[in-house]
Protein backbone atom coordinates (compact mmCIF):
# COMPACT_ATOMS: atom_id res chain seq x y z
CA UNK A 1 0.00 0.00 0.00
CA UNK A 2 1.33 3.57 -0.69
CA UNK A 3 1.92 6.28 1.41
CA UNK A 4 -0.98 8.57 2.24
CA UNK A 5 0.67 11.21 4.03
CA UNK A 6 3.75 13.21 3.68
CA UNK A 7 6.90 12.18 5.28
CA UNK A 8 7.93 13.93 8.76
CA UNK A 9 9.72 17.19 8.45
CA UNK A 10 13.13 16.60 9.57
CA UNK A 11 14.08 18.70 12.80
CA UNK A 12 18.10 17.83 12.84
CA UNK A 13 20.58 17.96 10.22
CA UNK A 14 23.43 15.95 10.06
CA UNK A 15 26.40 15.01 7.79
CA UNK A 16 28.16 11.56 7.86
CA UNK A 17 31.23 11.14 6.32
CA UNK A 18 33.38 7.64 6.07
CA UNK A 19 36.72 7.60 8.68
CA UNK A 20 38.87 5.46 6.36
CA UNK A 21 39.60 7.01 2.96
CA UNK A 22 41.61 4.28 1.84
CA UNK A 23 40.41 0.69 0.26
CA UNK A 24 40.39 -2.28 2.88
CA UNK A 25 41.15 -4.32 -0.29
CA UNK A 26 44.17 -2.79 -2.03
CA UNK A 27 44.91 0.41 0.00
CA UNK A 28 43.98 2.38 -2.44
CA UNK A 29 42.41 5.91 -2.58
CA UNK A 30 38.76 6.06 -1.78
CA UNK A 31 37.34 8.63 -4.27
CA UNK A 32 33.99 10.65 -3.47
CA UNK A 33 31.65 9.90 -5.58
CA UNK A 34 28.15 11.31 -4.37
CA UNK A 35 25.87 11.97 -1.65
CA UNK A 36 22.95 9.97 -0.59
CA UNK A 37 20.58 11.49 1.66
CA UNK A 38 18.30 9.13 4.42
CA UNK A 39 15.75 10.34 6.88
CA UNK A 40 15.71 8.72 10.31
CA UNK A 41 12.62 8.70 12.77
CA UNK A 42 14.36 8.74 16.44
CA UNK A 43 13.18 8.98 19.89
CA UNK A 44 14.40 12.83 19.99
CA UNK A 45 13.38 14.07 16.62
CA UNK A 46 13.51 13.23 12.92
CA UNK A 47 17.47 13.24 11.48
CA UNK A 48 17.60 14.06 8.20
CA UNK A 49 21.60 12.74 7.18
CA UNK A 50 23.46 13.60 4.62
CA UNK A 51 25.97 10.24 3.73
CA UNK A 52 29.11 10.90 1.91
CA UNK A 53 29.50 7.69 0.09
CA UNK A 54 33.25 6.69 -1.29
CA UNK A 55 34.63 4.61 -4.02
CA UNK A 56 37.69 2.74 -5.09
CA UNK A 57 38.95 4.03 -8.26
CA UNK A 58 41.70 0.99 -8.80
CA UNK A 59 40.50 -1.00 -11.58
CA UNK A 60 42.43 -4.24 -10.08
CA UNK A 61 40.75 -4.13 -7.02
CA UNK A 62 37.90 -6.59 -5.80
CA UNK A 63 35.88 -3.54 -4.49
CA UNK A 64 36.38 -1.34 -7.82
CA UNK A 65 33.25 1.01 -8.12
CA UNK A 66 31.46 -0.57 -4.85
CA UNK A 67 30.21 2.39 -2.50
CA UNK A 68 31.86 2.65 0.49
CA UNK A 69 29.39 4.37 2.88
CA UNK A 70 30.00 5.99 6.39
CA UNK A 71 30.65 3.44 9.73
CA UNK A 72 28.37 5.70 12.13
CA UNK A 73 26.10 4.84 9.81
CA UNK A 74 24.73 1.55 10.99
CA UNK A 75 24.17 2.70 14.48
CA UNK A 76 21.29 4.55 13.61
CA UNK A 77 19.19 2.16 11.90
CA UNK A 78 18.71 -0.99 9.76
CA UNK A 79 19.64 -0.71 6.25
CA UNK A 80 16.76 0.87 4.22
CA UNK A 81 15.00 1.47 7.79
CA UNK A 82 13.06 4.53 9.06
CA UNK A 83 12.98 4.35 12.45
CA UNK A 84 16.70 4.26 14.79
CA UNK A 85 17.12 1.56 17.20
CA UNK A 86 15.84 3.62 20.05
CA UNK A 87 12.46 3.31 18.36
CA UNK A 88 12.27 -0.14 18.18
CA UNK A 89 14.02 -1.12 21.48
CA UNK A 90 10.65 1.11 23.19
CA UNK A 91 8.42 -0.94 21.00
CA UNK A 92 10.05 -4.16 22.14
CA UNK A 93 9.63 -3.15 26.04
CA UNK A 94 6.37 -1.86 25.63
CA UNK A 95 5.20 -5.38 23.59
CA UNK A 96 7.15 -7.76 25.54
CA UNK A 97 7.62 -6.64 28.91
CA UNK A 98 4.51 -4.21 29.60
CA UNK A 99 2.40 -6.63 27.30
CA UNK A 100 1.11 -4.05 25.66
CA UNK A 101 -1.34 -4.15 22.59
CA UNK A 102 -0.51 -3.09 18.81
CA UNK A 103 -3.30 -0.23 19.00
CA UNK A 104 -1.62 0.98 22.84
CA UNK A 105 2.01 1.32 21.52
CA UNK A 106 0.83 3.13 18.64
CA UNK A 107 -1.22 5.60 20.73
CA UNK A 108 2.00 5.79 23.13
CA UNK A 109 4.16 6.77 19.89
CA UNK A 110 1.64 8.93 18.64
CA UNK A 111 2.38 11.05 22.21
CA UNK A 112 5.55 10.61 22.42
CA UNK A 113 4.93 12.59 18.59
CA UNK A 114 6.48 9.94 16.38
CA UNK A 115 4.25 9.93 13.50
CA UNK A 116 3.39 6.10 12.15
CA UNK A 117 0.97 4.03 11.03
CA UNK A 118 -0.63 0.91 13.47
CA UNK A 119 0.41 -1.29 10.91
CA UNK A 120 4.37 -0.02 11.44
CA UNK A 121 4.39 -0.45 14.60
CA UNK A 122 3.55 -4.49 13.63
CA UNK A 123 6.68 -4.67 10.92
CA UNK A 124 8.96 -2.81 13.89
CA UNK A 125 7.81 -5.45 16.78
CA UNK A 126 9.09 -8.39 13.91
CA UNK A 127 12.56 -6.08 13.44
CA UNK A 128 12.37 -6.40 17.42
CA UNK A 129 12.24 -10.47 17.66
CA UNK A 130 14.84 -10.51 14.68
CA UNK A 131 17.54 -8.89 16.58
CA UNK A 132 16.70 -10.34 19.83
CA UNK A 133 17.06 -13.31 17.96
CA UNK A 134 20.37 -12.69 15.95
CA UNK A 135 21.81 -11.84 19.57
CA UNK A 136 20.82 -14.93 21.33
CA UNK A 137 22.32 -16.81 18.48
CA UNK A 138 25.24 -15.26 18.59
CA UNK A 139 27.56 -18.50 20.16
CA UNK A 140 30.80 -16.58 19.82
CA UNK A 141 29.26 -13.92 22.34
CA UNK A 142 27.81 -16.95 24.30
CA UNK A 143 31.09 -18.66 24.59
CA UNK A 144 33.02 -15.56 25.25
CA UNK A 145 30.50 -14.60 28.18
CA UNK A 146 30.63 -18.35 29.62
CA UNK A 147 33.87 -18.60 29.85
CA UNK A 148 35.10 -15.61 31.81
CA UNK A 149 31.82 -16.83 34.25
CA UNK A 150 33.40 -20.17 34.97
CA UNK A 151 29.93 -22.16 34.81
CA UNK A 152 26.29 -22.93 34.57
CA UNK A 153 23.84 -23.27 36.51
CA UNK A 154 20.76 -24.33 34.21
CA UNK A 155 16.96 -23.77 34.45
CA UNK A 156 15.03 -26.17 32.42
CA UNK A 157 10.83 -26.14 31.61
CA UNK A 158 8.86 -26.26 29.08
CA UNK A 159 5.64 -23.94 28.12
CA UNK A 160 2.30 -25.17 26.88
CA UNK A 161 0.08 -22.02 25.79
CA UNK A 162 -2.98 -24.39 24.93
CA UNK A 163 -3.39 -27.93 25.57
CA UNK A 164 -2.54 -30.33 22.61
CA UNK A 165 -0.05 -28.11 20.92
CA UNK A 166 3.82 -28.07 20.91
CA UNK A 167 5.64 -27.56 24.27
CA UNK A 168 8.34 -24.92 23.82
CA UNK A 169 11.29 -26.40 25.78
CA UNK A 170 13.90 -23.62 27.26
CA UNK A 171 17.00 -24.56 28.73
CA UNK A 172 18.61 -21.29 30.03
CA UNK A 173 21.85 -20.14 32.54
CA UNK A 174 20.68 -18.71 35.91
CA UNK A 175 23.86 -16.67 36.71
CA UNK A 176 23.79 -14.51 32.82
CA UNK A 177 20.05 -15.31 32.41
CA UNK A 178 21.07 -15.83 28.92
CA UNK A 179 18.84 -18.50 26.81
CA UNK A 180 21.07 -21.31 25.61
CA UNK A 181 18.25 -23.79 24.12
CA UNK A 182 14.54 -22.89 23.30
CA UNK A 183 12.64 -26.23 21.24
CA UNK A 184 9.32 -27.09 20.75
CA UNK A 185 8.17 -31.02 20.38
CA UNK A 186 5.51 -32.34 20.64
CA UNK A 187 6.35 -34.58 23.24
CA UNK A 188 8.30 -34.36 26.91
CA UNK A 189 9.36 -38.03 26.51
CA UNK A 190 12.71 -38.74 28.10
CA UNK A 191 14.50 -39.22 24.91
CA UNK A 192 13.11 -35.59 23.76
CA UNK A 193 14.88 -34.00 26.74
CA UNK A 194 18.23 -36.17 26.62
CA UNK A 195 18.47 -35.16 23.09
CA UNK A 196 17.79 -31.23 24.38
CA UNK A 197 20.19 -31.70 27.00
CA UNK A 198 23.14 -33.52 25.80
CA UNK A 199 22.94 -30.14 22.56
CA UNK A 200 23.60 -28.03 25.43
CA UNK A 201 26.14 -30.11 27.56
CA UNK A 202 28.38 -30.38 24.18
CA UNK A 203 28.16 -26.58 23.40
CA UNK A 204 28.64 -25.36 27.03
CA UNK A 205 32.69 -24.25 27.09
CA UNK A 206 32.39 -24.84 31.24
CA UNK A 207 31.21 -27.30 33.54
CA UNK A 208 27.38 -27.55 34.73
CA UNK A 209 27.75 -27.02 38.48
CA UNK A 210 23.37 -26.90 39.23
CA UNK A 211 20.31 -27.90 37.04
CA UNK A 212 16.54 -26.49 38.51
CA UNK A 213 13.63 -27.65 37.32
CA UNK A 214 10.07 -28.52 38.69
CA UNK A 215 10.91 -31.51 39.42
CA UNK A 216 9.14 -34.12 36.69
CA UNK A 217 9.69 -37.69 36.45
CA UNK A 218 10.82 -37.39 32.80
CA UNK A 219 12.61 -34.40 33.43
CA UNK A 220 14.67 -36.37 36.84
CA UNK A 221 15.12 -39.26 34.51
CA UNK A 222 16.70 -37.32 31.67
CA UNK A 223 18.86 -35.03 34.32
CA UNK A 224 20.25 -38.46 35.43
CA UNK A 225 21.10 -39.70 32.33
CA UNK A 226 22.94 -36.72 30.74
CA UNK A 227 24.53 -35.35 34.47
CA UNK A 228 24.57 -38.48 36.76
CA UNK A 229 27.06 -36.34 38.98
CA UNK A 230 25.27 -32.73 38.68
CA UNK A 231 23.03 -31.66 41.61
CA UNK A 232 19.74 -31.54 40.71
CA UNK A 233 17.26 -29.21 42.66
CA UNK A 234 13.56 -27.84 42.60
CA UNK A 235 12.67 -24.56 41.57
CA UNK A 236 11.90 -22.03 44.60
CA UNK A 237 8.33 -21.69 43.18
CA UNK A 238 7.32 -25.34 42.84
CA UNK A 239 8.76 -25.70 46.43
CA UNK A 240 6.71 -22.53 48.33
CA UNK A 241 4.01 -24.02 46.08
CA UNK A 242 3.93 -27.91 46.95
CA UNK A 243 4.88 -26.41 50.97
CA UNK A 244 1.91 -24.09 50.87
CA UNK A 245 -1.19 -26.58 49.18
CA UNK A 246 -2.36 -27.11 53.33
CA UNK A 247 -2.41 -22.77 53.36
CA UNK A 248 -3.80 -22.43 50.44
CA UNK A 249 -6.44 -24.40 50.94
CA UNK A 250 -7.68 -23.57 54.23
CA UNK A 251 -7.20 -19.69 52.39
CA UNK A 252 -9.52 -20.34 49.53
CA UNK A 253 -12.12 -22.00 51.91
CA UNK A 254 -11.91 -18.56 54.30
CA UNK A 255 -12.50 -16.40 51.40
CA UNK A 256 -14.88 -18.33 50.14
CA UNK A 257 -17.15 -18.11 53.91
CA UNK A 258 -15.78 -14.04 53.64
CA UNK A 259 -17.78 -13.62 49.94
CA UNK A 260 -20.96 -15.30 51.70
CA UNK A 261 -21.05 -12.91 54.19
CA UNK A 262 -20.88 -9.32 52.26
CA UNK A 263 -23.64 -10.59 49.36
CA UNK A 264 -25.98 -8.38 48.82
CA UNK A 265 -24.11 -5.27 46.90
CA UNK A 266 -26.36 -5.31 43.71
CA UNK A 267 -29.94 -4.55 45.49
CA UNK A 268 -28.11 -1.82 47.22
CA UNK A 269 -27.00 -0.39 44.07
CA UNK A 270 -30.66 -0.93 42.75
CA UNK A 271 -32.28 0.96 45.38
CA UNK A 272 -29.90 3.83 43.89
CA UNK A 273 -30.75 4.19 40.68
CA UNK A 274 -31.57 7.68 39.76
CA UNK A 275 -30.14 9.55 42.81
CA UNK A 276 -26.92 11.73 42.61
CA UNK A 277 -26.27 13.29 46.13
CA UNK A 278 -23.55 13.15 48.21
CA UNK A 279 -25.05 10.17 50.28
CA UNK A 280 -25.66 8.16 46.89
CA UNK A 281 -22.25 8.51 45.59
CA UNK A 282 -20.48 7.65 48.73
CA UNK A 283 -22.57 4.48 49.15
CA UNK A 284 -21.85 3.98 45.38
CA UNK A 285 -18.39 3.95 46.28
CA UNK A 286 -18.06 1.90 48.89
CA UNK A 287 -19.71 -0.78 46.50
CA UNK A 288 -17.42 -0.56 44.10
CA UNK A 289 -14.64 -1.28 47.30
CA UNK A 290 -16.15 -4.27 48.65
CA UNK A 291 -16.96 -5.49 44.56
CA UNK A 292 -13.45 -4.98 43.87
CA UNK A 293 -12.10 -6.57 47.26
CA UNK A 294 -14.86 -9.69 46.15
CA UNK A 295 -12.87 -9.90 42.31
CA UNK A 296 -9.37 -9.37 43.33
CA UNK A 297 -8.10 -12.76 43.60
CA UNK A 298 -4.20 -11.75 44.32
CA UNK A 299 -1.42 -14.21 43.54
CA UNK A 300 -2.00 -17.52 45.41
CA UNK A 301 0.86 -19.41 46.79
CA UNK A 302 2.70 -15.78 47.02
CA UNK A 303 0.14 -13.82 48.95
CA UNK A 304 -2.77 -14.81 50.44
CA UNK A 305 -5.92 -14.02 48.66
CA UNK A 306 -7.94 -14.59 51.75
CA UNK A 307 -6.47 -12.53 54.03
CA UNK A 308 -5.99 -10.34 51.31
CA UNK A 309 -10.16 -9.77 51.48
CA UNK A 310 -10.42 -9.99 55.09
CA UNK A 311 -7.86 -6.93 56.08
CA UNK A 312 -9.78 -5.06 52.59
CA UNK A 313 -13.51 -5.73 54.52
CA UNK A 314 -11.76 -4.37 57.88
CA UNK A 315 -10.76 -1.09 56.22
CA UNK A 316 -14.17 -0.28 54.48
CA UNK A 317 -15.73 -0.99 57.94
CA UNK A 318 -13.65 1.17 59.41
CA UNK A 319 -14.20 3.42 56.93
CA UNK A 320 -17.97 3.30 57.61
CA UNK A 321 -17.75 3.65 61.47
CA UNK A 322 -15.46 6.90 61.11
CA UNK A 323 -18.29 8.38 58.88
CA UNK A 324 -21.41 7.41 61.29
CA UNK A 325 -19.01 8.64 64.48
CA UNK A 326 -18.42 12.01 62.54
CA UNK A 327 -22.67 12.16 62.47
CA UNK A 328 -22.22 11.97 58.25
CA UNK A 329 -24.09 10.11 56.02
CA UNK A 330 -26.88 7.48 57.50
CA UNK A 331 -24.75 4.35 55.48
CA UNK A 332 -27.24 1.22 55.15
CA UNK A 333 -24.27 -0.20 55.03
CA UNK A 334 -22.32 -2.92 57.58
CA UNK A 335 -21.88 -0.40 60.13
CA UNK A 336 -25.49 -0.82 61.06
CA UNK A 337 -25.65 -5.00 61.37
CA UNK A 338 -22.66 -6.75 61.30
CA UNK A 339 -18.24 -5.76 61.90
CA UNK A 340 -15.37 -7.44 60.83
CA UNK A 341 -14.21 -7.88 64.27
CA UNK A 342 -17.15 -9.53 65.51
CA UNK A 343 -16.87 -11.93 62.37
CA UNK A 344 -20.39 -10.63 61.05
CA UNK A 345 -22.16 -13.06 63.62
CA UNK A 346 -23.86 -10.74 66.08
CA UNK A 347 -25.44 -7.48 65.38
CA UNK A 348 -23.50 -4.61 66.94
CA UNK A 349 -25.00 -2.99 70.67
CA UNK A 350 -23.88 0.31 70.17
CA UNK A 351 -24.22 2.83 67.28
CA UNK A 352 -27.55 3.49 65.13
CA UNK A 353 -29.62 0.54 65.54
CA UNK A 354 -31.13 -0.81 62.61
CA UNK A 355 -34.51 -2.64 64.44
CA UNK A 356 -37.80 -1.03 63.37
CA UNK A 357 -38.98 1.30 66.45
CA UNK A 358 -41.71 -0.38 68.43
CA UNK A 359 -45.69 0.17 67.55
CA UNK A 360 -46.71 3.98 69.39
CA UNK A 361 -42.89 5.38 69.08
CA UNK A 362 -43.27 8.61 68.52
CA UNK A 363 -39.74 9.30 67.25
CA UNK A 364 -38.96 10.94 64.10
CA UNK A 365 -38.19 9.04 61.14
CA UNK A 366 -34.77 10.04 60.43
CA UNK A 367 -33.98 8.57 56.78
CA UNK A 368 -35.71 7.99 53.86
CA UNK A 369 -37.95 5.38 52.65
CA UNK A 370 -35.39 4.24 50.15
CA UNK A 371 -32.43 4.01 53.06
CA UNK A 372 -34.69 2.64 55.81
CA UNK A 373 -35.60 -0.29 53.25
CA UNK A 374 -31.92 -1.34 52.33
CA UNK A 375 -30.51 -0.92 55.90
CA UNK A 376 -33.49 -3.66 56.88
CA UNK A 377 -32.44 -5.50 53.98
CA UNK A 378 -28.66 -5.50 54.80
CA UNK A 379 -29.05 -6.02 58.12
CA UNK A 380 -31.69 -8.57 57.86
CA UNK A 381 -28.96 -10.37 55.88
CA UNK A 382 -26.05 -10.22 58.30
CA UNK A 383 -27.96 -11.46 60.82
CA UNK A 384 -29.50 -14.15 58.94
CA UNK A 385 -25.98 -15.21 57.63
CA UNK A 386 -24.84 -14.89 61.42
Amino acid sequence: MARRTCRPTPTHHLFLEPLNTRCPACQGPLWAAYMNPRTVTTLHGVYRLTLRIRRCVTPSCPRYHLPYRPEEEGSWALPHGEFGFDVIALIGRLRYAEHRSVGEIHQHLLTRGIPLAERTVTYLVERYEELVTLRLADAERLRTLLTAQGQVILALDGLQPDRGHEVLWVIRDCLSSEVLLARPLLSATQGDLVALLREVKQALPVPVSGIISDGQDTIRTAVAAVFPETPHQLCHFHYLKEATKPIAEADRHAKKELQKQVRGVRPLERALEGRNDAEATAIRGYCLAVRSAITDDGRPHLSSPGLLLYDRLQQIVASIDRVAKKGGSRLPWPSCGWSCSAGWTRPRRYGRSCAKPPRGDARRRRSSPIRSSCAEQTCGSATKHG
